[in-house]
């Protein structure tokens, strides 16, 4: 199993469970690259999307709501090829 799929299925299982830096991997592995950042809010864009996706780091930890709304981008990803 790759570490994306691995790390995926962490995130689905327990939303408050990942760290900041997961979730910015997890989204990378997906195609979202970090547009800007300010202060501890992060904004990462994929080529395609018009929406960006928030995520903020609150003491190493992300939080859950945006970690859910991330791997609901990353299934409608999938369900369009």
């Amino acid at each position: 199993m790759s570490r994306c799929k691995a790390l995926l299925d962490r995130a689905t299982a327990n939303p408050a469970g990942l760290r900041f830096s997961e979730l910015c991997r997890l989204a990378g592995c997906f195609g979202w690259k970090l547009k800007r950042r300010r202060g501890s809010h992060s904004l990462y864009g994929r080529v395609g999307q018009v929406a960006l996706m928030n995520f903020q780091d609150v003491g190493g930890r992300a939080k859950a709501y945006q970690v859910r709304q991330l791997v609901r981008a990353i299934g409608d990803l999938e369900d369009d090829l």
